[in-house]
């Protein structure tokens, strides 16, 4: 074997280490990220978890309107990345406890009565106005001691919430979109689906309750998202007391 030959053989062999080594630390680093994901989420392999929406009520058959199915559809995407499966249950058909299954409850409290039971256990400092006359508060939410009208195509809010129900972080959480309107909830699965990893960093398994603000939807749909705040502190404590002045903020 000449020189070059024996060269270019060496040549051949480091390239196909190194290919190996690479294939062999980006396997690993998936690896990793689909753990942390499932960890997060609550999605072990081969676990089952709920999709619990509104029933549309044109009807007694589980019929979701259209943001609703494409809330679904992101939350879908994220439950087989993790290798797991989903059960799509109408709101006044899931009848279980916490921490048994991951839940992702999509709706307003007004008909979603899985979604009005989670919020009233869960998140007492939260309040939604629920007055069928068009008054400027019809849909607000209070968050504590704020504030937040709604302006139907311009200025909309939702509730996007991780919780354990305080059965530690091996409990598999309930996730909740609670948004003003059914857009709205399409956003905030939407932008769950893209900062998992982040909110993963901050928050750890630990419960969380994020405000968010949909921008302009009637122009751009659910993919204009300003997040309002961290919210949990104000959201899982009871509402204040009223006081002979109210203070009103809409943002």
């Amino acid at each position: 074997m000449t020189d070059d030959v024996r060269t270019i053989v060496l040549g051949l062999i480091a390239v196909g280490i190194s290919a190996v080594l690479g294939w062999v630390a980006r396997s690993s680093l998936w690896k990793r990220r689909l753990r942390r994901k499932q960890a997060f989420f609550g999605l072990p392999e081969n676990s089952e978890s709920l999709l619990v929406v509104n029933r549309d009520a044109g009807g007694p058959e589980l019929t979701v309107v259209r943001h609703d199915v494409f809330a679904l559809v992101e939350l879908a995407a994220v439950i087989k990345e993790c290798g797991s499966h989903a059960q799509i249950v109408a709101h006044d058909a899931a009848q279980q406890g916490f921490g048994e299954r991951t839940e992702f409850c999509v709706g307003s409290p007004v008909a979603n009565r899985r979604m009005a039971a989670h919020m009233h256990s869960l998140l007492p400092g939260v309040r939604v106005n629920t007055e069928p006359e068009p008054i400027p508060d019809r849909g607000a939410f209070q968050i504590g001691s704020e504030r937040y009208r709604l302006e139907s195509g311009l200025c909309e809010y939702v509730v996007l919430a991780r919780l354990t129900a305080d059965q530690g972080q091996e409990a598999r959480p309930v996730f909740l979109f609670c948004g003003q309107r059914a857009v709205t909830s399409q956003a905030a699965t939407r932008y769950l689906a893209r900062h998992h990893e982040k909110l993963a960093r901050k928050h750890g398994n630990n419960s969380f309750v994020l405000l968010l603000k949909v921008v302009n939807s009637q122009a751009y749909g659910p993919d204009v998202v300003e997040l309002v705040g961290d919210v949990t502190r104000a959201a899982q404590a009871p509402l204040p007391v009223p006081s002979g002045r109210s203070s009103h903020r809409a943002k």
